[in-house]
């Protein structure tokens, strides 16, 4: 008896794998495709992962201001919650990562991480550090708000756990700002997840467990055997995804890694066919840092794209 599973890991190997046509037997239901109509679908939005990352020191308010003057069309932050409660744009597990600084975000008051630059260990094309010189602080969420103006998009992605922490830190600053509407939410944590889907108002995604769980359906099975449940306003995952495919068995286990192309008309297809939607399904593909997967990823009908590199993208876009 073997089972097979796919686990992200730090692989190299490229392998892109090929998905056959699905057969009149699988359980995607097409829609119309407006292939024919390709060029007229509008293009996907293109979002600024933590504000630009290649470009900047990332989700700092100068990564913020950078992106936006390249023409990126949001903005992806990355959001923890101080000791104290107040919801601070950084990604890392520690401190130490990205500023002079060292310890949890949860641990430190915002008071403490006001004096952080957060642009510490950010290294430029030519080797050299120019943010310790000029530092950038570690933004708040209400800074980040501020700063990006109203018709862009924003996506909250909430890194801390346990969660409740982060989620009600969040959820205070976007009650008082009447800010619902301009936010969609995002996280790897179920939990967060969970909370988020249950908070009135929150424009929260599909958990990653089962977006995940969908794509490798799709690709492996070729089946769609569930669509998004309605509590959930868009899914979102990356385009093309480092993995292995293990294989066990009796005397061991064998192991394939691959990149993976998860989105596809198939897929893609499945991701939309639930009925009783007043909408077209949002869906945000992740990691899109190449023309070629920018102009697949449109072809798709991706809603919208996080790059790294805005100023590159935006052009390639262009």
């Amino acid at each position: 008896m073997t089972s097979r599973r796919f686990s992200p890991v730090p692989a190299v190997v490229a392998l892109v794998c090929a998905i056959p046509a699905l057969t009149a037997s699988t359980t995607i239901s097409h829609q119309p495709n407006p292939a024919g109509t390709a060029r007229a679908r509008a293009e996907p939005a293109i979002i600024a992962h933590r504000a630009g990352t290649s470009d900047a020191p990332e989700n700092t308010l100068a990564a913020i201001e950078r992106s936006l003057e390249a023409g990126a069309d949001g903005e992806w932050l990355s959001v923890q919650a101080t000791k104290d409660g107040v919801p601070v744009l950084y990604r890392p597990a520690d401190l130490s990562t990205l500023t002079d600084g060292s310890g949890a975000v949860a641990d430190k008051t915002a008071s403490e991480l006001a004096g952080l630059n957060a642009g510490y260990t950010f290294k430029a094309a030519d080797g050299s550090y120019p943010y310790r010189a000029h530092p950038v602080p570690i933004p708040t969420l209400q800074a980040a708000l501020d700063a990006v103006p109203r018709g862009k998009q924003i996506y909250l992605d909430l890194k801390q756990a346990p969660a409740r922490h982060v989620v009600d830190a969040v959820t205070h600053v976007l009650n008082e700002q009447r800010a619902w509407g301009r936010v969609r939410l995002y996280s790897t944590d179920a939990e967060a997840t969970r909370l988020l889907a249950a908070t009135p108002g929150a424009l929260a995604a599909e958990s990653r467990d089962a977006t995940r769980q969908r794509l490798a359906e799709v690709l492996l099975e070729h089946a769609c055997k569930s669509t998004p449940n309605s509590a959930y306003s868009w899914v979102g995952f990356e385009f093309k995804r480092q993995m292995t495919l293990e294989e066990k068995f009796t005397l061991g286990t064998g192991d394939s890694p691959v990149t993976a192309q998860l989105w596809t008309r198939e897929s893609v297809a499945c991701f939309r066919a639930a009925p009783g939607r007043d909408h077209r399904l949002p869906i945000v593909m992740f990691a899109v840092n190449t023309p070629a997967d920018l102009t697949e990823a449109s072809r798709l009908g991706a809603t919208a794209v996080l790059v790294d590199s805005p100023q590159t993208m935006v052009s390639a876009k262009n």
